[in-house]
């Protein structure tokens, strides 16, 4: 005999040698775990939907900061490379010699730094430039200007208005678009005419409503025929309250010695090899005196502006989560101190420890699931809402969407261990009598 207990052999209520005293087997399997849990969460809406609270905020965090950064990232790439990742400007560099007159670019001492005149030719003969143009802003003298509209609508007097003077392909380089008339040419430049192009807001100060009667405006004394009136420009804007004259028109009524300015509408991606390669054309003896604009590239910008949105709103939504976890983890211990009589009977009964452990994280477990279904389903709301409102299109990563609610199921476990190796240390008479 080693005095091990054994039990009785039921033929001969005799106990048996061969049979051990083991615990009966357990029949409580994982679906009744599932079952009880569910019971006993819903038991209380009201606690449940408190409980998840934090939860769902900090998903609904996490997977709407995502989803907007990469919308956002989208959109600023898209923008991005229509508009401002096509442009190059060039200027001549703070110190560089001063410009010659049209037709030479030799500098005089004293004289104000200028492009050389030619500047618009020697640009797009590069490699991935679709338009260039001048503009130089012209000091007019204080003159001013008034509209005649060819005795319809009257005339204006004593308007001040900017003058710019640039080259023919203004539209291309801008992107502007005329609502009436035409853009002045080469020729035009080449003779001086004197011919204008006004900008929409220019031409309502003015009182020019239409060109078919061929108006024209006064500076000073000297009318100039108005041949065109933009309607939109992308880039200068500026340009809608101006009036644009020809290159040649400037120099020889206002003594403009050179372009001031060359802006550069280049194919995208092109930017950074015209950036390369365009004060070399401008200036091959001294390439340095010419500045550049040159936009940085649309996937570092892009980065860069995505990583900036996901390190601000994760910061939040980490926080979220981490309060939703720490909610978790009160209700779920106050549940363990509530339900100790429960856990007393439950282990006076055969439960083991692993059982009532099992029971309170699969609590926590579901509860932070739940949480986690809610959020995602918020975030994925808010991304689209705020896509639709903006006009934007919405970017969500599906594998998010998927691996956020199972964050959030992890945050309940997590957040309910500790209340459930509290309750499965109890020992039945003191959890029945309502000790921990």
């Amino acid at each position: 005999m080693t005095g091990q207990l054994v039990r009785p052999d039921p033929a001969t209520d005799q106990p048996s040698p061969h049979t051990p005293d083991r615990p009966p087997r357990s029949r409580f399997t994982l679906l009744d775990l599932f079952d009880e849990s569910v019971l006993s969460i819903s038991a209380k809406p009201a606690r449940l939907i408190l409980t998840m609270a934090g939860c769902v905020a900090g998903i609904a965090a996490l997977v709407a900061t995502l989803g907007l950064a990469q919308t956002a990232a989208g959109q600023i790439a898209q923008r991005f490379d229509a508009v401002s990742a096509t442009r190059v400007v060039a200027q001549p560099a703070t110190g560089a010699p001063g410009g010659g007159s049209f037709g030479d670019d030799t500098g005089e001492p004293g004289a104000t730094p200028a492009l050389p005149a030619d500047a618009v030719v020697r640009a797009t003969g590069l490699a991935g430039v679709e338009a260039a143009a001048t503009y130089s802003p012209v000091d007019v003298g204080g003159l001013r200007f008034s509209g005649v509209d060819t005795g319809v609508l009257g005339s204006t007097t004593g308007v001040d208005l900017s003058v710019v003077a640039s080259s023919g392909d203004l539209l291309g380089a801008e992107l502007g678009v005329l609502s009436a008339g035409r853009m002045f040419d080469a020729g035009h430049s080449e003779r001086g005419d004197p011919v204008v192009v006004l900008g929409t807001r220019a031409a309502e100060r003015l009182g020019i409503t239409r060109l078919d009667r061929q108006p024209s405006v006064f500076l000073g004394d000297r009318p100039y025929l108005v041949l065109g009136i933009l309607a939109e420009v992308q880039r200068r804007t500026d340009l809608l309250d101006a009036v644009v004259v020809p290159d040649g028109t400037a120099k020889a009524r206002f003594g403009l010695t050179g372009p001031q300015q060359l802006d550069v509408r280049t194919a995208v991606g092109a930017a950074q090899q015209v950036g390369t390669q365009l004060p070399i054309a401008l200036h091959p003896n001294d390439p340095q005196t010419i500045s550049l604009q040159v936009p940085p590239t649309p996937g570092r910008l892009s980065q860069d502006v995505t990583g900036d949105v996901n390190t601000l709103f994760l910061a939040f939504g980490a926080v979220a989560l981490v309060v939703g976890g720490l909610g978790i983890a009160n209700v779920t211990l106050l549940s363990v101190l509530e339900r100790s009589g429960e856990i007393g009977l439950r282990r006076a009964v055969g439960a083991r420890r692993r059982h009532i452990a099992g029971q309170f994280l699969t609590e926590s477990g579901l509860i932070g699931l739940l949480g986690g279904l809610i959020g995602t389903a918020v975030g994925v709301l808010a991304v689209v809402v705020t896509a639709l409102l903006r006009d934007w299109t919405p970017i969500l990563d599906v594998r998010l969407a998927l691996i956020a609610p199972l964050l959030g199921a992890a945050i309940g476990v997590l957040a309910g261990t500790y209340p459930a190796l509290k309750a499965a240390a109890l020992e039945p008479i003191a959890a029945m009598r309502g000790g921990l």
